[in-house]
């Protein structure tokens, strides 16, 4: 079975175009993206697995236009990978929020968009792209199941303790004010195939996954169900972010707002784009950052050292709330590709059960291996996350359970 994902941003989509034998067999066909949907000089790179990659430039005014490319170059006879439309089966979209709505992933009807559609005013950058993209699909391809994969469905298993906020109760019943999460795809993805990698089982394991990239957050996985994780009613809460500035209290906001004359739309682009590492260094790329660090730059220096202890302190407070942990696992694109990264949140960790392998940590760079001692009693673990393999492979055992 060939399905298509598709991840659409407000002025980009990535795709992959997948063929998937079973939940365990599959093949990447193709990859790529369209970027500055909107503006004069749009590019739609296209790379086949077995062909040279294809890049066009050109004006794309709309999603629709952007999805009409990649089908063309999908069974375009050079530089395609399948002979029509009809090879491919089903349609799978990342959808960023689901709200309360839904615990898992669905077949997309119209209940299911309308339901979407009401999530905006939680997701407004997100969800009406994610919209956008379902609704060209509909129009280019009829017919065709499609399928939403929600960032939030995976954290739905949080229970009230750990997803409400102390706030009058009355705002959660009125507007679900409450920690919904996000990353699930991916959290879901690489605590499965990290705990493979650690020969331990996912159903009875106590698992910290790191998602650590310009967008980052940790979820406490305890027996293969999210229990915690550090965003929270948006994805501004939690960790220090490339430009996102984490857990603050909420009264400094208020402070900055009277003082600098602030709209809601203004502080809300502050703590979005303006603040984390950026606000910090006007750096928000961790490679800028330690090359300043080396240079001896203080301020990317307290700025590093509160970016990685924010990590640290979460794990920590992830195995106390599960009563310990058999395995951290460190995934996107810092965690995967920054050793050093690894072994500074992991130092100090030795009181918990870590046995860190500094020697084997050092060069490993977007690979899955374990880089703890044989020893330790909490493995630690690199696992580079495939979100798409995930939407592609639920998408498939939707189809397949629709077709039964």
């Amino acid at each position: 079975m060939t399905i298509l994902v598709l991840n659409c941003g407000s002025s980009s989509i990535k795709y992959q175009v997948i063929r998937i034998q079973s939940m365990t067999q599959y093949q990447l066909l193709a990859k790529g993206s369209v970027e500055r949907i909107g503006q004069e000089e749009s590019i739609l790179s296209h790379t086949p697995a077995e062909k040279p990659e294809y890049t066009v430039s050109r004006s794309i005014a709309n999603h629709s236009t952007g999805i009409s490319l990649i089908i063309n170059a999908l069974i375009d006879p050079r530089h395609g990978v399948i002979e029509t439309l009809l090879d491919i089966k089903g349609v799978g979209h990342r959808v960023v929020h689901g709200g309360e709505y839904f615990h898992e992933n669905v077949l997309i009807n119209r209940d299911v968009i309308a339901k979407i559609g009401e999530c905006i005013e939680l997701a407004p950058i997100h969800n009406p792209a994610n919209l956008k993209g379902i609704e060209a699909i509909d129009r280019l391809i009829p017919n065709i199941p499609q399928v939403a994969v929600f960032d939030t469905s995976f954290h739905q298993s949080i229970p009230p303790k750990n997803f409400l906020y102390a706030l009058p109760y009355e705002y959660y019943e009125k507007y679900r004010v409450r920690k919904y999460g996000f990353h699930g795809t991916s959290h879901r993805y690489v605590a499965g195939k990290g705990a493979a990698l650690a020969g331990i089982e996912l159903e009875k394991a106590k698992i910290i996954t790191c998602h650590i990239g310009n967008g980052a957050s940790m979820t406490a996985v305890l027996n293969g169900k999210s229990y915690d994780t550090s965003m929270g009613f948006t994805p501004v809460d939690g960790l220090i972010m490339g430009t996102r500035c984490g857990e603050v209290d909420p009264s400094a906001l208020f402070h900055i707002a009277r003082k600098e004359e602030m709209t809601f739309g203004r502080l809300s682009d502050m703590i979005n784009k303006q603040a984390g590492l950026t606000g910090l260094t006007d750096m928000s790329d961790m490679r800028d950052i330690d090359a300043a660090v080396e240079r001896g730059d203080a301020r990317a220096k307290v700025a590093r050292t509160m970016y990685d202890e924010r990590v640290t302190q979460y794990i920590g407070a992830y195995a106390a709330k599960m009563g310990g942990a058999d395995l951290i696992v460190f995934t996107g694109g810092v965690s995967e590709n920054n050793p050093e990264f690894r072994r500074r949140v992991c130092n100090g960790l030795e009181f918990m059960g870590v046995d860190f392998d500094t020697e084997g940590n050092a060069g490993v760079r977007r690979e899955d291996r374990i880089i703890s001692k044989p020893g330790s009693r909490v493995k630690v673990a690199v696992v580079s996350t495939n979100e798409e393999l995930v939407i592609a492979t639920d998408t498939f055992r939707l189809l397949k359970k629709r077709s039964e």
